[in-house]
């Protein structure tokens, strides 16, 4: 399992599982202070909407170094949403995976 002092080598990386990823993101935040007052989740998931527009003007611009990046810091806020809001997003996740298996092939919708 990689370390949580933040060195991660590239024979762990495989290792790291998304509750780690959770942990690690979440503690980060609350380390650096953005947990010492109480969040609004509308913050937090709009947070999340504005990493997801700077990937979208990324993408725009064709900076696939930004793009990514962006993509990163949306998964980032989204593992400490997650942590701060004590939501297992394995178990959500696995259970949504579920019940959209059991949907119509695009789920009833023309595209």
């Amino acid at each position: 399992m990689a370390n949580l002092n933040g060195k991660i080598s590239e024979e762990v990386v495989f290792d790291i599982t998304l509750e780690w990823l959770v942990d690690k993101c979440h503690r980060n935040a609350k380390e650096k202070g953005f947990w010492d007052k109480k969040r609004r989740v509308a913050e937090l998931l709009m947070l999340i909407v504005s990493e997801l527009a700077e990937a979208m003007e990324a993408d725009r611009h064709g900076d696939k170094d930004n793009f990514n990046e962006e993509i990163a810091d949306t998964l980032i806020r989204l593992c400490d949403l997650c942590g701060g809001l004590k939501i297992d997003i394995v178990k959500v996740t696995l259970d949504k995976m579920r019940k959209n298996a059991k949907r119509p092939r695009l789920h009833g919708k023309r595209y």
